[in-house]
């Protein structure tokens, strides 16, 4: 009955890929010029022609790595920052503005000011983590905020030690608000680290290759590549939420 299930999920989801592809086709015999919109068999085409090259898998592998570093110093100094203003309210209305400034500023901006200071192929790592870190901070605060006073008076009154309360108390309280951030932020540190590399051109990056395509006027790798971004974004979100999943059950099942 699971199989079945399954296939049928995956059924509907190929028959609205389809579905997509046949507009994609009709929009490309519509527009009738290869300069203004590719063909879909065109793009499916050069992606297998990349792939079969060492250089597009380096590419990949750069952006990959840069945009996660920019992520996980996010996530640590993000927790981090929640911590700190959550145990004081002094610090959290210091944290509170810059955090509320960069939530509130495009992405555009940060990047070309940064660029003043930061080299292009550090650029992405800076603007990823500088997305991911404010929404992390806010939903870690949050998520420590919400511990069950009754569940931290049973902790005072049992005389546990700081970190079983940690533990016991604030962690699963804390875990489905970081959980649930983690997803969201992957996305925005993704999007936004390939930006700033459209911006910042650095060598063997994605959002360089983007750049070149458009400046020559090479139609067929600007759909080809915006193709790839999209489906390691997808790869990328699902292997997140696998690995997000595995940590709910094993603390005791948070979403």
């Amino acid at each position: 009955m699971q199989n079945k299930k399954t296939w049928k999920k995956l059924a509907g989801w190929a028959g609205v890929l389809l579905f997509w592809l046949l507009v994609w086709q009709l929009a490309y015999r519509a527009v009738g010029r290869d300069l203004l919109l590719a063909s879909p068999l065109a793009v499916f085409q050069r992606i297998v022609e990349l792939g079969a090259t060492a250089e597009f898998w380096r590419i990949i592998g750069t952006s990959f790595f840069r945009i996660m570093a920019g992520f996980l110093l996010g996530l640590v100094v993000g927790s981090l920052l929640g911590a700190i203003t959550f145990r004081s309210r002094a610090i959290y209305r210091l944290v509170q503005l810059p955090m509320s400034i960069v939530k509130a500023t495009p992405v555009a901006s940060f990047v070309i000011l940064a660029l003043i200071w930061i080299s292009g192929k550090n650029l992405s790592t800076f603007i990823s983590f500088l997305m991911v870190a404010p929404m992390v901070w806010s939903n870690v605060d949050q998520g420590l905020r919400s511990a069950d006073p009754q569940l931290l008076e049973a902790a005072h009154l049992y005389r546990l030690s700081r970190w079983q309360t940690v533990r016991a108390v604030y962690i699963p309280a804390v875990l489905p608000y970081f959980l649930s951030v983690c997803r969201v932020a992957m996305g925005f540190a993704w999007k936004s680290g390939i930006a700033g590399e459209v911006i910042a051109i650095p060598k063997d990056a994605i959002g360089t290759q983007l750049y070149d395509a458009k400046v020559y006027l090479q139609t067929t790798d600007l759909f080809a590549w915006t193709v790839v971004i999209v489906i390691l974004s997808v790869v990328i979100e699902k292997t997140l939420t696998l690995i997000v999943q595995t940590i709910a059950r094993r603390w005791g099942g948070a979403e």
